[in-house]
């Protein structure tokens, strides 16, 4: 399991998940912050600092938010 950054934080792009994430997974685009799917050890710290709670579990992704994991797979594939 990973987490997902969704749309959120393409407004704010605050990056303090940038800080705390003790494997290194996220990475900033040109729009938002992406996690890593195959790096992230669901340790949820990323969760926890985000101010405009744009992160979630992959599990609980709704079907409309589902394009945003595979938005991170692209983003880590290149």
């Amino acid at each position: 399991m990973a987490f997902v950054i969704l749309d959120p934080c393409r407004q704010e792009k605050a990056g303090e998940c940038l800080t705390v994430c003790p494997v290194d997974c996220i990475e900033e685009g040109p729009e938002q912050f992406y996690i890593d799917p195959d790096i992230c050890i669901d340790c949820g710290a990323c969760k926890a600092v985000c101010p405009v709670d744009a992160i979630v579990e992959e599990y609980d992704l709704a079907p409309d938010q589902e394009k945003y994991l595979e938005e991170a797979e692209e983003f880590f594939a290149k």
